[in-house]
Order: C-alpha cells, then sequence, then structure tokens
C-alpha cells in the first residue's frame, strides 16, 4: 500500500458547489475509485487559504496504468469536467499534474 497526499487551490466563490458535489458524489466515480485500487480517501479544506488536501492509499502495483484507466472513464471526465472549473491548480505543480503531488515526511500506525 503507497499512501498519497495531494493539494490543490479552490477558487473562493465555488467552495459551497465543491462541498455540495462531495456531499453526493456520483456512484459511478465512486466505483471507479474503487476499480483503480484506491482506498481511505479523503479530501480536506483549509480556509482561508483555500488549500484542499487530498488524501489515499493506493492498494494496486501500477498507479500510472491505475491512473490512465480513470482518466480514460467517460464518467470520470464528465466528473472532472464539473469540478475542475471550480479549481486553482498550484503554479508550482510538476507538468501534467492538477493536484500538486506532496512527499510523505512522517507516518506512524
Amino acid at each position: 500500500m503507497q499512501r498519497m497526499g495531494l493539494v490543490l487551490g479552490i477558487k473562493p466563490e465555488h467552495i459551497a458547489e465543491y462541498k455540495r458535489l462531495h456531499a453526493d458524489v456520483w456512484p459511478s466515480v465512486l466505483a471507479k475509485i474503487a476499480d483503480c485500487n484506491i482506498r481511505n480517501y479523503s479530501i480536506f479544506l483549509r480556509e482561508p487559504e483555500n488549500l484542499m488536501f487530498a488524501y489515499f492509499e493506493y492498494h494496486g502495483s501500477d498507479f500510472a496504468a491505475d491512473s490512465a484507466k480513470m482518466a480514460a472513464d467517460p464518467e470520470t471526465q464528465r466528473w472532472w469536467a464539473v469540478n475542475m472549473p471550480l479549481q486553482a491548480p498550484l503554479d508550482t505543480r510538476k507538468e501534467g499534474e492538477w493536484w500538486a503531488g506532496m512527499e510523505e515526511v512522517f507516518h506512524v500506525d
């Protein structure tokens, strides 16, 4: 299992809509997340900085392939099309990233 942490900005005028959407995530999107070996997925919001932190655990053996499978899914693409305009990606993210990856510096069970 690999723990993943990601960060992304959110446009302040869209916070309420983002919360509403995520209070009722489409079942097909939740199924695709599970199908791509992602578990224990949480998104946290930090205001007033308007930063979102995502945490999940990847239980597969090929994250790149599972990410590509998720990205190819039409329902996931539709979900992203609704959510991406609400978000504000960090200028410092790596090429090809939307959510910026973070380094795990501490963990304890």
